[in-house]
């Protein structure tokens, strides 16, 4: 079989992540994959260190003719048996029209959790042979917006959790972060954008600080709501409580040395950050958005609150900073979750087996 995958998305991101497993986990399975990127992104270069087949191709956004057109020669090639589209950046519209001149079967993996434009629905999802939800909830977004739900299936992205065993110490992170010695440390994992809910963790913070608790949250990502998140702690006096850490490669070097994640994401289609935390062995205090109660069991591997409820956010953190032993035993329970329902091997079969059927669909319509 030969599959070529189209990600549009330049930085490494979950969803990019998730692409890179996949495209290694199918060629380890003698599925050979190609994986079509923009050119100087991060996903190419890294698709590169991990020996994968890389096409890169210049592209200037969502409406590029010239990126439509390379597209559509690319997958009328006749030894493409399967066109994966997985980015929203042009790879799911662009890549849908390409596919349709070059009458190539189309896969679409859906990321995110929010409803598209109603009177779009129909006409862009006539174009995909099937589309892969991530998560039960955009599952039912998608079921919700018309969308035929024998059109999609379920398979759970995934974390490599091997990698998240071996953190640095403590004393480490607290040298790294420039964190406060004597209270509880935190991380959140996120690009800086409306969804993601940073401005509830700052108001929860506020609610801890005037209740006497201490901690700190290291952030970690990038995007363009950082100087604003900046402006929302000094304006509510929490600057000190926060820590901007960047978009980090040694993420897994960090992540288990923290007492737990915060997760107050507004929308999320299933939560990456919320696997890693969980592979780490950290109890996350999350959202009950999207398709984070899918990851977080509540009151098992972490607290679930309420989107947007600073002060239930604040009660739950509390809970974990002052009962370390319970969010310790709510972390093992994490990891133990984690390598059970949100293996690689469990991501990359669920997508061979849709490929599987997709082509043996197409064979039965030829003849």
């Amino acid at each position: 079989m030969s599959v070529v995958h189209v990600e549009t998305g330049r930085h490494l991101y979950g969803g990019a992540l998730q692409v890179l497993y996949l495209a290694q986990g199918l060629e380890e399975r003698g599925v050979r994959s190609v994986l079509m990127a923009p050119r100087g992104s991060e996903i190419a270069a890294a698709a590169r260190q991990r020996w994968l087949r890389v096409e890169e191709f210049p592209f200037r956004g969502e409406a590029d003719p010239t990126a439509l057109a390379r597209m559509a020669w690319r997958f009328s090639r006749r030894d493409v048996e399967i066109v994966h589209l997985h980015s929203r950046r042009g790879a799911d519209t662009l890549g849908g029209l390409a596919g349709t001149v070059a009458r190539a079967p189309l896969i679409l993996t859906r990321r995110v959790d929010n409803p598209e434009a109603a009177w779009a629905v129909p006409a862009k999802y006539a174009l995909y042979r099937r589309v892969i939800a991530i998560s039960g909830a955009i599952r039912d977004v998608l079921i919700g917006q018309g969308v035929a739900p024998e059109r999609i299936s379920l398979v759970h992205s995934a974390v490599d959790a091997a990698g998240w065993l071996d953190p640095c110490s403590r004393t480490e992170l607290h040298r790294e972060f420039e964190l406060p010695s004597g209270g509880a440390a935190g991380a959140m994992v996120a690009q800086f954008v409306p969804r993601k809910g940073h401005w509830v963790l700052i108001h929860a913070l506020a609610i801890l600080k005037s209740r006497g608790c201490k901690a700190a949250v290291v952030l970690f990502g990038r995007g363009p709501m950082r100087e604003t998140v900046a402006a929302q702690a000094r304006s509510l006096g929490v600057e000190e409580m926060i820590r901007f850490a960047g978009y980090r490669t040694d993420l897994h070097r960090w992540l288990g040395a923290f007492d737990f994640c915060v997760h107050p994401a507004l929308m999320e289609g299933l939560g990456v950050a919320a696997l890693q935390a969980g592979a780490a062995g950290l109890p996350v205090v999350g959202a009950r958005a999207g398709g984070i109660p899918e990851v977080v069991a509540d009151g098992e591997t972490g607290i679930l609150t309420p989107p947007e409820d600073a002060g239930a956010l604040a009660t739950a953190m509390a809970q974990l900073i002052n009962d370390p032993g319970a969010a310790r035993k709510m972390g093992k329970r994490a990891r133990d979750r984690i390598e059970s329902r949100f293996s690689v091997d469990s991501m990359v079969e669920g997508n061979l087996a849709v490929y599987r059927e997709v082509v043996r669909a197409r064979k039965a319509v030829a003849g």
